[in-house]
């Protein structure tokens, strides 16, 4: 029997071969010239299906029905569930007291019944729009993951690869049959399920509340931590219910440029992850029954062990100075992280997207709730799995593989476990998972973390990208790959950044047609109009002195900024030069034609110091070559250190303070300039807002000398 992760690989093979993996098809119908509608109509197994298909209409607002909407063009992905899985749904629902018996006829009322069709209905499908169909090789690999459409009830599906048998795929643990899956048809694909997908509504407060109200073991101790703290409002909301009012009535709209479309979220959703102490760890260090613990337990605990010692030691938990606070929001990130994508792994060296093999070093840096503080994720092929601020000794010399070479027992962190996404845990807006160490940020962290660089995907900085599957949308399509966002006259999409003036916002993930960014990801936002944002930054780990760094992409059709920076978004203060994203290696772009770049940038040598000399020379000029853990492409072996087109610009070099809230805006110096980002001959003004912007802390050591009294290590 092959692996798990053998079987995977086949899984994404499979993809590649537009889902012609050859599996038993002694009982499996095929019928390509038959819609999905036709296709389940003429399959006796889905009768009750279909009397439902036939009933429940698109949307309130419409006549049409899902089974007509499933007879038309279109790219649909239809987990259909038999008659056996609908009668054994309406078996849980006289279980749960809904329906007295198993009967369509027992309902008390129309409005019961109508939901509980439209539960069915439209939690089995996936509307693609043009672009998308799911078969079995197109799921995500990491199990416990959503696939990134939702359905037609507006809720994901939840992937996963059971141990029992690695030829089994669940979503939402619900098996697909695996002798009637990837059916084509001529709109679609379906996939037999032996059960309903009915995912709870629930959000996570009511989840803790009932977590808490049953004595559930897993997260009991967790849920009564955050409710002391008075979060439980917070983790209530789903989503933000006046963008869905401006999208749908249609002030919020996609946009056109020279460069074609670019598409509007069609919802602004809100979400959170919680990396909780288990119900388990709470007992053994606390010697009682995960029943009889208390907050105060808690607390106790917390102060015992002088964590958090300049805390606030009252029973103000709601306080944020307060030491359970400071303790619990560290647990919490304020967005939804997916399983596959705690790290982001897309083109660094050595990476292999068709099976997700992990390489070198990648961390993400992400700011907690409450007390704003830096969270580390690391993964890397010899991690084995995620961990939470962890700190390994990297090769990450001059001609060093990035790779871990060892790590200090007390500096490997917390493993990230695996959350519990079935039934009621399968909840709308966040994810629980568990860990079994205690999670802090202390002064060994803080003081780790200041040690190495904190380098991060501007797209990172906003909640909004990932809750909303925006970042790094792994979907092949323009809807998928090339966002617009409104000004903030229209709705100020992101609420850590201000888009100043009436211009157009847009991202691009890098992925489908838009891939061979050299960026730090493959991402990257852009502005087109006059460039006027500000963004706030994510905190420092400690006091001291830190580089600011600018990725750039240099050609013809970038622009020029000033940077300003400061602690009040309203009076901050021009940083240097203005930042000029077409000055690359050895090209300057200009309106008048291309020029030599002065900045001193030659390819490495065989000769280390020589080439140390060149990095001396690109500081003095305030820039550096680009990342040499980063591949020019996804699954590529060339670095983009080797590249004389991307390179990197140091914005600021000054003392930092981790309770400062500090602010970075770029405005536009070229306002009778226009260019697009393809072409030198269009017309539309652009600047690229930071791909990636890196902090390097004083005590860091350098492969050459220092640079203007700031200790730093070259890339």
């Amino acid at each position: 029997m092959m692996n798990k992760k053998a079987f995977v690989a086949f899984l994404c093979a499979a993809s590649l071969l537009s889902c012609t993996e050859e599996i038993d098809s002694s009982m499996r119908y095929v019928f390509k010239e038959n819609t999905a509608a036709s296709y389940l109509e003429k399959h006796a197994q889905y009768s009750e299906y279909v009397k439902l298909l036939r009933i429940v209409p698109v949307s309130k607002l419409s006549e049409t029905t899902v089974m007509q909407l499933l007879s038309a063009r279109g790219n649909y992905t239809v987990f259909a569930p038999t008659n056996e899985a609908i009668q054994d749904y309406l078996d849980t629902l006289v279980t749960q007291e809904v329906i007295p018996q198993a009967s369509w006829e027992a309902f008390p009322d129309s409005t019961t019944l109508d939901s509980i069709r439209k539960v069915i209905v439209m939690n089995s499908i996936i509307d693609g729009g043009d672009d998308v169909r799911f078969c079995v090789g197109d799921f995500p690999v990491k199990s416990g993951t959503d696939i990134t459409l939702p359905n037609m009830y507006d809720r994901k599906v939840t992937v996963t690869y059971p141990d029992s048998s690695v030829e089994v795929v669940l979503v939402n643990d619900c098996p697909i049959d695996v002798r009637n899956r990837d059916i084509p048809v001529l709109n679609g694909f379906i996939h037999m399920v032996s059960r309903v997908i009915a995912p709870s509504n629930d959000n996570m407060a009511r989840l803790m509340e009932e977590i808490l109200r049953r004595q559930e073991k897993g997260h009991y101790v967790a849920s009564l931590l955050a409710r002391a703290c008075g979060m439980l409002d917070t983790l209530r909301v789903v989503r933000d219910d006046t963008y869905e009012m401006l999208y749908q009535s249609g002030k919020i709209r996609d946009h056109s440029n020279v460069n074609g479309p670019k598409y509007a979220p069609k919802h602004r959703y809100c979400g959170f992850t919680y990396f909780a102490e288990t119900d388990d760890f709470w007992s053994n260090v606390l010697g009682k029954n995960y029943t009889d613990i208390t907050v105060e337990d808690v607390v106790n605990y917390l102060v015992e062990n002088d964590i958090y010692p300049d805390a606030v030691r009252d029973d103000n938990y709601r306080d944020e100075n307060n030491i359970l606070n400071r303790f619990v929001t560290y647990h919490f990130l304020p967005f939804i992280l997916q399983p596959g994508t705690l790290v982001y792994h897309r083109n660094e060296m050595g990476f292999r997207p068709i099976d997700g093999t992990r390489s070198v070093v990648m961390a993400e840096f992400f700011t907690t709730m409450g007390k704003r503080r830096l969270l580390k994720l690391l993964e890397s092929r010899e991690s084995d799995g995620v961990y939470l601020n962890s700190f390994p000794k990297i090769d990450n010399g001059r001609r060093g593989t990035y790779h871990e070479t060892g790590c200090d027992p007390d500096k490997r962190g917390i493993l990230v476990g695996t959350p519990n996404r079935e039934g009621r845990y399968n909840i709308r807006n966040g994810i629980i998972y568990p860990i079994d160490k205690l999670l802090v940020y202390d002064d060994a962290t803080r003081s780790n973390m200041a040690k190495g660089r904190i380098r991060w995907d501007a797209a990172a900085m906003f909640p909004e990208m990932m809750t909303n599957d925006i970042r790094l949308n792994p979907l092949d399509g323009a809807r998928y790959n090339d966002y617009a966002f409104p000004a903030d006259e229209v709705y100020r999409y992101f609420e850590g950044a201000w888009n100043g003036r009436s211009q157009e916002l847009g991202y691009r993930t890098g992925g489908g047609a838009f891939s061979g960014f050299n960026d730090y990801l493959g991402d990257e936002f852009q502005l087109h109009g006059i460039p006027d944002m500000t963004m706030r930054m994510p905190p420092v780990p400690v006091r001291g002195t830190y580089e600011l760094r600018y990725g750039i992409q240099a050609t013809d059709s970038r622009s020029m900024v000033q940077c300003y920076w400061g602690t009040d978004p309203g009076t901050l203060h021009a940083e240097g030069l203005p930042l000029d994203t077409r000055i690359g290696g050895k090209i300057r772009y200009t309106s008048n034609g291309t020029y030599p770049s002065d900045i001193g940038w030659e390819q490495d040598t065989d000769d280390d110091e020589y080439n140390a000399e060149i990095d001396k020379r690109m500081r003095n000029k305030g820039y550096m070559k680009n990342v040499a853990l980063m591949a020019t492409s996804t699954g590529g072996g060339t670095s983009q250190r080797t590249g004389d087109n991307t390179i990197r610009r140091i914005i600021l070099r000054m003392t930092l303070d981790p309770d400062e809230t500090y602010y970075l805006k770029f405005k536009g110096v070229l306002d009778d300039r226009w260019m697009t980002t393809t072409s030198s001959s269009s017309s539309t003004l652009w600047n690229t807002v930071p791909r990636r912007c890196t902090t390097i802390p004083k005590s860091r050591k350098t492969s050459g000398k220092p640079a203007g009294g700031v200790k730093v290590l070259c890339a």
